[in-house]
Parts: structure tokens; sequence; C-alpha cells
């Protein structure tokens, strides 16, 4: 007879080898005219950052981030070592940011890249500036961890926006060492919270299913297109001599 903790253990791998973790976030920057304090050269002041989708503290999985800024700044590359992720800075234009997170060693060995064009400015750039309502440009996305290790789970099981089976065999979550640490990790209360973008589940369902509906609406035109270029041709065939 097999060994019950053995077979136990077994099956829980070999879920988590079919097992695919998703930890979703939010990237994006918050910008304030600086109205009649702006000079040609600092005309905003402006946030960009990383954030849980749901203002949970990332830190649980990513270690660092670093914010790659245009060369004109000092000290262009920006490393963020704690929770929250984040930089604030001062200027006049709007350019790509590149948003590299480097996750713990027992979550993934490899970083992430983001790529971020920083939005100083309205959609609509003849209406007014104002100094009391920024403008907003986020991004909503998820980390998905295929096959993720105990040490990840352990990590993520009791994190409000990750599902994680409860039937799989883990260890003790991992233990909050500095609870300062934990709060300074959590947006909830963060100054710019009431400027975030509230990402629901079904929003971002919607939008994926719009996104779905578009391209099979594409490739079902590049199908017509297709037969009829290919009828065409059967058309022009010369015909052959018996």
């Amino acid at each position: 007879m097999g060994n019950s903790s053995e077979d136990s253990e077994k099956k829980s791998f070999d879920k988590m080898k079919e097992l695919e973790v998703a930890v979703p976030i939010v990237y994006g920057n918050v910008a304030f005219w600086l109205g009649k304090k702006a000079s040609e050269f600092q005309s905003h002041k402006w946030t960009i950052y990383v954030r849980g989708a749901t203002n949970e503290d990332l830190g649980v999985v990513v270690k660092r981030v670093i914010f790659q800024l245009h060369s004109s700044f000092n000290n262009p590359t920006r490393v963020v070592d704690n929770p929250p992720f984040e930089l604030s800075e001062s200027g006049w234009g709007e350019f790509e940011i590149v948003i590299t997170l480097h996750f713990h060693s027992d979550v993934c060995n490899k970083p992430l890249h983001l790529y971020h064009h920083l939005k100083l400015y309205p959609e609509d750039e003849s209406g007014p500036l104002s100094t009391k309502k920024p403008v907003v440009a986020e991004s909503y996305d998820e980390i998905v961890f295929s096959e993720p290790s105990e040490a990840l789970l352990a990590r993520v099981q009791n994190h409000p926006a990750v599902n994680v089976p409860r039937q799989l065999h883990l260890p003790p979550p991992v233990p909050l060492e500095d609870v300062d640490l934990k709060k300074r990790g959590d947006t909830k209360d963060h100054p710019l919270s009431q400027w975030f973008t509230n990402f629901s589940e079904a929003d971002e369902l919607l939008k994926l299913t719009a996104a779905r509906q578009q391209v099979q609406g594409h490739i079902a035109r590049l199908r017509r297109q297709l037969s009829l270029v290919d009828g065409q041709q059967q058309q022009l065939k010369p015909a052959t001599d018996p």
C-alpha cells in the first residue's frame, strides 16, 4: 500500500504544475498642473507608480521596482526598494517610462518590464487646465505565474485579489515582520487614492469580451476577402486543353 501523505503531496504537486496564479496590478501616473507656480520647465508635478489593482500590498511578491525616466532628469534610473512602489517628480514634457519589476527570489527570477507613457495633459487639449483635478492615466494588467512554487503560494494565499485553491497542502503564510511596512505598502489610504481608477473584474471581462469579438470579426472579414480572392483567381485561370 502507498503512503497516504506521500500520495497527498504528489497530488498537491501535480495540481501546482497545472496551476497558474494571477496577481492583478495597476500602473500609471497622476499629474497636477502647477497653475500660477508653473514655469517653462516646471509645469506639472506628477507621480508614477505600480499598485495592487484593489490597492493591496504588492510587496508580498515584488521586491524592487526600477523606474527609467527620460535622460534629461538627474539620476534617470530610480530604484524603489520598498512599497509603495512610486516616485514623484516635476517637469513639462510627456515621455515613455520603463518600469521594471523585480520579484522576491522565491517568487520568480526573471524581471518584468512594463511601459507607460507619462500623461500630463488631458485628452481634450482645448479645455482649461485645472490645479484641483489631475490628469490620470492608468493601465490594468495581471502578472501570471505558471507552475508556482509553494513559497509563492504561501506568499499570496491570503491576498484578497488572488485565488489559490484551498485543497492544496500549503506551508503557513509568510509572516509580516514589520506591521508599519505593511501599512505603507497598502495603498487604500494613499493620498492619491481618490483619483485611482476602480478596475472591477466585471469591467475588465467586458473589455476582454469586446476585444475578442473585434478580433473574431476581423478574422471573419479576412476569411471572406481571401475566399473572394480565391474565387477570382479560379475564374482567371486559363482553360487547359484536354
